[in-house]
């Protein structure tokens, strides 16, 4: 019985080896996510991989979303690039005016007579990725927005409804205080601090971030970051940390220990976080929308987008083209975008896919799942909240975190640390505007 296994085995080794397969053109995907993010992105190459037989995607991790970047963009000089990279959102600048780097993906479905309409994907997201004459630059793939996660557990202990998350920070302060009386050690966390705390926190209020509609207007932009309503939110940031209101984590994903642990009882992260976080909390989750001030005027006024998209890189074989373009139609069907939604807690990038969650019941199962697409449609966004486009914003989100690390630790007021935030960062886009003007 053993030997006809291996007969048979080899037999089937050897048909493969003769058939199709063996013609297959690969595409190398280079991407940033890992854990359970990066089990869903797999299942999504392999699934498109056994729906036909020419190509085949190879997803292939790179690390953090700057080292994707930074990596792909050396890889390309060296001539040694993949075909396909994901980049985050605050990279898009930067690929724009790599020029002669990137096959833009309007051209290439287009060239490759793939379907491929603007106007089925949403606009928050179309907008952020298109160039002046609607174009889309790159395709789509995971948006996301920072929510509010919170441990319903100790909400219930605090003598909180657990169905009713803060509103404002004001509630904020006040819920974290309850729930410190009630023996959690600490309010809140953050992943992500400039995100959610300057990018997002400006769209909510509806203030700008930079001059020149927050860099979707030209080169010559100034930021704006130094302002009163942002002043008074990280003077409160301070304040809050002294007595573990507000505990910060650091960096990126780093605080989501001190959630899932149950130490913080509430946390903003990526609405993508909430695989991960359903994945390992042991306890109840509930979601709200970002808080606001509610003396600011304008506000909530609603959120933009994070996560990121597939650029097509220059200079690779005509036939990995044709596989990527196929691809991305694959991509783009309503039932991977459903599932890659449901599955992550990425928006869903076309009308068609949240029409398909919706009478799927996905969300009426799934309380709080449809937080995030709210939140973003809000209110029709504003130059200040549709989004924004500054050159070398990888490095000016580091430096903008560094000050606001440097606040925290009583190094600096919020006032001078917003300021040299300014001034560092509109340094960086003059150096910007110097090299692609």
């Amino acid at each position: 019985m053993a030997s006809r296994i291996v007969t048979m085995a080899s037999a089937a080794a050897f048909i493969a080896a003769a058939g199709p397969a063996a013609a297959q053109t690969e595409i190398q995907w280079w991407h940033a996510m890992s854990g359970a993010l990066g089990e869903k992105l797999e299942k999504i190459a392999s699934d498109f991989n056994a729906s036909q037989s020419e190509y085949k995607v190879v997803p292939v991790f790179k690390g953090s979303y700057p080292e994707t970047m930074t990596g792909a963009i050396a890889a390309f000089r060296a001539k040694q690039h993949p075909t396909i990279v994901q980049v985050f959102e605050v990279g898009t600048a930067t690929m724009m005016a790599a020029k002669g780097a990137v096959y833009p993906v309007y051209k290439l479905m287009a060239d490759e007579n793939e379907p491929f309409d603007p106007k089925a994907y949403l606009p928050a997201v179309t907008g952020y990725y298109s160039d002046t004459q609607g174009n889309m630059l790159s395709f789509p793939f995971n948006s996301s927005t920072p929510i509010l996660y919170y441990n319903k557990d100790h909400f219930k202990k605090a003598g909180l409804d657990e169905n009713t998350p803060p509103k404002t920070w004001p509630e904020v302060e006040e819920f974290a205080k309850k729930l410190q009386a009630a023996g959690i050690a600490c309010g809140f966390t953050t992943q992500w601090p400039s995100w959610v705390h300057v990018e997002n926190f400006s769209a909510m209020h509806n203030i700008p971030l930079s001059t020149e509609a927050n860099g979707f207007g030209g080169l010559g932009t100034e930021l704006k970051i130094n302002n009163p309503t942002l002043e008074k939110h990280w003077t409160a940031l301070v304040d809050w940390q002294k007595s573990k209101i507000f505990d910060y984590g650091g960096r990126q994903g780093k605080s989501d220990p001190k959630f899932l642990s149950g130490e913080c009882a509430m946390t903003f992260a990526s609405s993508a976080a909430r695989a991960n976080i359903m994945a390992n909390a042991k306890f109840g989750v509930g979601y709200g929308m970002q808080p606001y001030w509610p003396d600011v005027q304008g506000a909530p006024q609603n959120s933009i987008i994070g996560g990121a998209t597939l650029w097509v890189l220059a200079g690779r074989p005509k036939e990995e083209y044709k596989g990527a373009a196929k691809f991305f139609a694959y991509l783009s069907k309503p039932e991977v975008q459903a599932w890659w939604h449901q599955q992550t807690g990425y928006l869903p990038i076309t009308k068609a896919a949240y029409e398909l969650s919706q009478k799927e019941g996905f969300y009426e199962k799934n309380p709080g799942s449809d937080i995030s697409i709210k939140q973003m449609n809000l209110n029709p966004p504003t130059d200040n909240s549709k989004g924004l486009r500054l050159g070398n914003f990888v490095q000016i989100r580091d430096m903008i975190e560094e000050e606001l690390e440097n606040a925290l630790t009583g190094k600096k007021s919020a006032k001078d640390a917003l300021d040299a935030a300014a001034k560092r960062g509109n340094e960086l886009l003059r150096q910007f505007e110097k090299s692609n003007s």
